[in-house]
């Protein structure tokens, strides 16, 4: 064998690893991209935007069942709570921001701390809080509550009516929801409107006292939400919520669907889209 041989026969092992090389190289760029990728999302929805859906009737009517909001993270601070699965690496609070009265927030609810829940503000810290035959009272002064037109909510897949009472029939034919609907207006001037189907126990409370620290929220729709007017026990109440439970403050309004998809009818999920619902701020 000659020189040219050999040095021929040296160099075919190293061009055969050649395509090896650039493959472990291209999965290995994929797992770094991954990894990136992976961590990007964590941290986007841990400290920027996190998507919340409304999977109850508790804050109509401004909320409704099938709607996807954005929540800020940064609005109120970050705690272990802003994190995946609650992680405990956030001690206490931090960047810690008051709400207003009258904001929507998405908060981790006790007892249990692990399910996200959706209320307004309404007593912050030192405040009073008291529900005397359906109006709010704070400070001990009652809050503005002005009749307005019926909230209607055409029947849907993922609505329905609260009684026979309630329903009616639209122009078109189809059944609907109406409501009883009033407009109140906190002391910050903040205004919303609310729902009221009549007396229940719950229009009529005690006086709470808002501790340091804590928030007393409520539902829009006043006589099918568990809120601060109930003790913190699971599936009857959250009592009044530290601040430190917080996980974001309503922001955008990213989807909405009145639950007529279906997976095998694509069209469908065109159809079922509230289209009117997106795009709205809080």
């Amino acid at each position: 064998m000659n020189d040219t041989d050999t040095a021929a026969t040296d160099r075919e092992p190293s061009g055969a690893s050649k395509p090896s090389a650039r493959k472990e190289e291209k999965q290995e760029n994929f797992f770094v991209f991954l990894l990136k990728l992976v961590l990007l999302v964590v941290v986007f929805r841990s400290f920027i935007f996190s998507p919340f859906n409304i999977p109850s009737e508790s804050m109509l009517p401004r909320l409704l069942n099938g709607d996807y909001l954005l929540a800020s993270k940064w609005s109120y601070g970050y705690s272990k709570y802003s994190l995946p699965l609650s992680l405990p690496l956030i001690p206490g609070r931090i960047f810690a921001s008051q709400p207003e009265r009258g904001d929507i927030v998405i908060f981790k609810a006790p007892p249990t701390n692990d399910v996200d829940y959706i209320k307004r503000v309404i007593g912050l810290p030192g405040d009073t809080v008291q529900m005397r035959q359906g109006q709010v009272f704070l400070n001990g002064k009652p809050v503005p509550k002005e009749r307005v037109e019926d909230f209607v909510l055409p029947l849907t897949p993922n609505t329905r009516c609260y009684g026979i009472d309630f329903e009616t029939q639209l122009p078109d034919g189809s059944l609907a929801c109406s409501y009883p609907q009033f407009r109140e207006t906190l002391p910050n001037g903040r205004t919303y409107n609310v729902l009221d189907l009549g007396d229940q126990p719950q229009d009529n409370t005690q006086t709470y006292t808002v501790p340091a620290g804590h928030l007393f929220l409520m539902g829009d729709n006043r006589d099918n939400s568990l809120d601060s007017r109930f003790p913190p026990i699971e599936g009857e109440g959250i009592g009044i919520v530290p601040q430190e439970n917080l996980v974001g403050k309503a922001a955008v309004m990213m989807f909405s669907t009145d639950g007529g998809a279906e997976w095998l009818k694509p069209w469908t999920w065109f159809t079922a889209a509230r289209w009117s619902r997106i795009g709205g701020t809080f």
